[in-house]
């Protein structure tokens, strides 16, 4: 409040300045003789005494006696009431004198803009000059142009990683707007956790609007309301939008001005996207912070619909949405609940059936996941008994035993996309089973659920139960490291004749894949892709893009533009013309495992 009534007196000084010049003449307040000029010489000192020293006024010559004009405010410029005065936070109050810093660290603390990123080179990060000397138009179109929703587990980890990387702007491109393209995909992708971290690695001094745009939505996704406070603090006024103007006032009551941040809210009320119910939240949000805490029931009544911001603001309070509103929701809801701390675990769990198979989990993750489920003794129900058999199947002390756990996890699954998250989930337990006949009529879904975990050396294992031709021999011919399980024309006219795939996808992308790692022999390839109709080396312009950035060995490139050849909401949208351009440039740039990968889980999910 000192500050404020240091403006309020500031705008009453001015204004009664401004009055003082419209008076005809004003009446001299000093004593007689006090306002004579004083005389322009002095006697010189006495020796050895010293004259004081009056530093003179800025713009006063050098102390001249001269009057100045009294300050008025420049034309166009409105003095806020009282009441609009009292209703700003401290952060806008500074902004309207001017003491908002452009940045909020000193310089010796600030970190440089030449790369941008979560993972050096020597963390498993791509080489930091990657794409410097690449065309920012292309760049930003590989990146703008993919919508997120990648149709293989393997090609999203592959793209997180390229995006993770601690990499040098592209040559014309502004380092922030970088990061702003990166982070806003790997929203795109359900990566909330990742965006979040790279567009903290720049300071918010730096912050470009499309990077301040990227921020907000890694901080609604990941539910982290107040992460963007910094950057407000910085850029308060640069918005107007009603975003930003809830988020601003939240930020005021977190930062010690509760009162002004509620009055705010309170003054907003439903307003351009923001509902009765977005607004409550809202205020039960910030009325978390400080003395400003206030009963705020929420009320569902009439809702429809989903947003992002009102999804984090829900789980922000420690709320769920109505399951009416989740029930169609966009996956990206599902991607969210799986990695939120503050989630219900049967939620999360939910979400697990969907992050798995998408590449946003581990196994290693979904494990820990029905972990907590099981050591909840709160939790009955069909999650507990899930968590139970999980338990048997990687510990059962019968091996028959393990191997019924593991089926009942994958056929308990209600759709396709489930069930391949099952087998990322059992990935490990699949590794402990022991090769026998027994289990042979379960390889091929033992061997595809440890690679899903990229397991391949105790997939190789169960070559001798897989017969020619088979769905466990293509896996394990495309998956081999050197290449040595036998393809030729026989196998591979085996493997058609047992293929009851939808157009033989599962043929086609077998075809593909073996192609595109150079692991068919040419004649039998030409035949067989006659006997497809298909034709794996037909150009595009993609296609094109995506060899020349193998040709020049450039792995972000070839990364990027993977990802937007990959698109799609399943395997079924997929083309084997696709499929053996991405798996043979990842295999020349030196991600001969990922293409592996890549080729065998398209055959197994196909």
């Amino acid at each position: 409040m000192k500050r404020l009534a240091l403006l309020v007196g500031g705008a009453v000084l001015t204004l009664s300045s401004v009055l003082a010049v419209a008076q005809d003449s004003p009446e001299s307040l000093l004593p007689p003789g006090f306002d004579k000029p004083k005389p322009k010489s002095e006697p010189a000192a006495p020796s050895g005494t010293s004259s004081p020293v009056v530093q003179p006024i800025p713009g006063s010559s050098g102390g001249s006696a001269t009057a100045a004009r009294p300050a008025t405010l420049p034309s166009g410029v409105k003095i806020p009431s009282l009441k609009e005065l009292e209703a700003m936070s401290s952060d806008q109050l500074d902004e309207l004198l001017g003491l908002k810093p452009k940045f909020d660290m000193p310089a010796a603390a600030r970190r440089s803009m030449k790369q941008v990123g979560l993972l050096a080179e020597s963390e498993g990060g791509l080489p930091a000059g990657s794409v410097a000397r690449q065309p920012a138009v292309l760049v930003k179109a590989a990146l703008a142009g993919n919508k997120g929703t990648l149709v293989s587990r393997w090609g999203h980890i592959l793209l997180r990683r390229a995006l993770a990387s601690r990499l040098d702007s592209p040559a014309g491109m502004n380092p922030a707007d970088f990061a702003a393209q990166r982070a806003a995909l790997l929203v795109r992708m359900g990566e909330g956790e990742a965006a979040r971290a790279i567009v903290q690695d720049v300071d918010a001094g730096n912050y470009t609007p499309d990077l301040t745009q990227a921020a907000m939505d890694a901080y609604a996704f990941t539910a982290d309301i107040t992460g963007i406070c910094p950057v407000i603090a910085v850029h308060g006024g640069v918005r107007k939008d009603t975003d930003w103007r809830v988020l601003r006032a939240i930020c005021s009551a977190f930062q010690g001005d509760g009162a002004a941040g509620m009055a705010q809210l309170d003054r907003m009320g439903a307003v351009d996207g923001w509902t009765k119910v977005d607004m409550l939240l809202a205020r039960k949000y910030a009325g978390a912070a400080g003395k400003a805490r206030q009963a705020v029931k929420i009320e569902w009544d009439g809702v429809e619909g989903i947003t992002p911001w009102r999804y984090a603001l829900t789980i922000g309070v420690g709320l769920e949405p109505p399951a009416a509103l989740m029930k169609d929701a966009p996956l990206r809801y599902s991607l969210a609940a799986a990695t939120a701390p503050m989630v219900p675990l049967l939620a999360r769990a939910a979400g697990a059936d969907r992050a798995g198979a998408a590449g946003v989990l581990s196994s290693a993750a979904m494990v820990d996941l029905y972990g907590q489920i099981y050591a909840e003794p709160d939790i009955t129900g069909e999650w507990a008994d899930r968590a139970s058999g999980l338990r048997i199947a990687y510990t059962g002390g019968k091996p028959a035993e393990r191997m019924a756990a593991i089926r009942a996890l994958w056929d308990g699954a209600a759709d396709p996309q489930a069930r391949y998250s099952r087998q990322v989930l059992t990935a490990y337990a699949a590794a402990r089973m022991p090769v026998s006949g027994d289990f042979t009529g379960d390889a091929p879904d033992l061997i595809a659920s440890m690679l899903a975990a990229g397991l391949d050396q105790n997939a190789l294992r169960w070559a001798s139960q897989a017969d020619k031709g088979g769905l466990a021999w293509a896996l394990l011919a495309l998956v081999a490291p050197d290449g040595k399980v036998a393809v030729d024309g026989g196998a591979l006219n085996d493997f058609y004749g047992k293929d009851d795939s939808e157009g033989h996808r599962k043929s086609r992308f077998l075809l593909a894949g073996l192609a595109g790692l150079g692991r068919a022999d040419q004649a039998a390839t030409r035949d067989f892709a006659a006997k497809l109709g298909i034709d794996p080396g037909r150009q595009t312009h993609w296609s094109k893009l995506i060899d020349q950035a193998a040709e020049v060995n450039n792995q972000a490139l070839v990364a990027y533009l993977a990802g937007v050849g990959m698109q799609g909401s399943g395997w079924d949208k997929m083309t084997s013309v696709n499929l053996f351009h991405i798996v043979s440039a990842l295999n020349r740039v030196g991600f001969s495992a990922e293409a592996r990968m890549v080729a065998a889980e398209a055959v197994a999910r196909g």
